[in-house]
């Protein structure tokens, strides 16, 4: 079994990128987000954003159609409560 790892410092194949993108993960953030990838030296960041590519994220679609909803969804920002 060939094993192409794409982060070293935490062991993450290019296998498991790939399955996270098919589960839904767009971004290097939300690959980050559920492998830490990316996450220590930085170096794998370039390698997944080629796996993830272009287009292939249904999310992505609907945010180049302008969808709020799919922004949200997308990258979600902390609220901020009025300091009064």
């Amino acid at each position: 079994m060939n094993r192409v790892y794409v982060c070293s410092c935490f062991g993450i194949t290019d296998k498991q990128v790939k399955e996270h993108a098919a589960a839904g993960a767009c971004t290097p953030r939300q690959i980050a987000s559920a492998t830490k990838a990316g996450t220590d030296c930085g170096s794998c960041v370039r390698t997944i954003q080629g796996l993830l590519g272009r287009g292939a994220c249904p999310r992505r679609e609907l945010l180049e159609k302008g969808n709020k909803a799919a922004v949200l969804a997308a990258d979600p920002q902390p609220v901020l409560a009025d300091a009064a």
